[in-house]
């Protein structure tokens, strides 16, 4: 680190962790300048920067927490700079198929599991399409939420 520089602050929600780590290393040898990442969930990064804990970088699955700091001052606009999909993944014991997948996941014998809707954005991602699965199957959102 160069004399006088401070670190550069990034808050980031976990699922970054194995990219920004890379880039960090990479700017700290291109620049000599130190990366603290602070990785956690979105909402409660966003929480910890609000009550006064200082970010140079905020990267947020959800665009709704950036811009929220955004509409508070001292943030600029969020800008999307990579995405996520939707997937599901089960046990060895459960197999399906992308076209099975509705079925086996309303199977009463199959117990499902989600991110928490409202904290994380892929609970939000899965509930959402728990909400479509009605279109295919009346009913099914309910017995998916449940």
């Amino acid at each position: 680190m160069t004399c006088g520089e401070p670190p550069l602050a990034v808050y980031a929600v976990g699922s970054l962790r194995e990219v920004l780590v890379e880039i960090a290393a990479k700017h700290e040898a291109q620049t000599s300048q130190a990366v603290l990442l602070t990785l956690g969930a979105s909402d409660l990064l966003r929480e910890r920067i609000e009550s006064g804990e200082e970010a140079s970088v905020f990267a947020s699955a959800d665009m709704g927490q950036p811009q929220r700091l955004a509409e508070r001052g001292g943030w600029s606009a969020p800008v999307m700079f990579a995405s996520n999909h939707l997937c599901a993944l089960t046990t060895e014991r459960v197999h399906t198929t992308p076209e099975q997948l509705l079925d086996t996941l309303l199977d009463p014998a199959v117990r499902i599991g989600t991110s928490t809707p409202g904290a994380d954005p892929s609970g939000d991602c899965a509930w959402t399409m728990f909400r479509q699965a009605d279109a295919w199957r009346p009913g099914a959102g309910d017995v998916l939420r449940h």
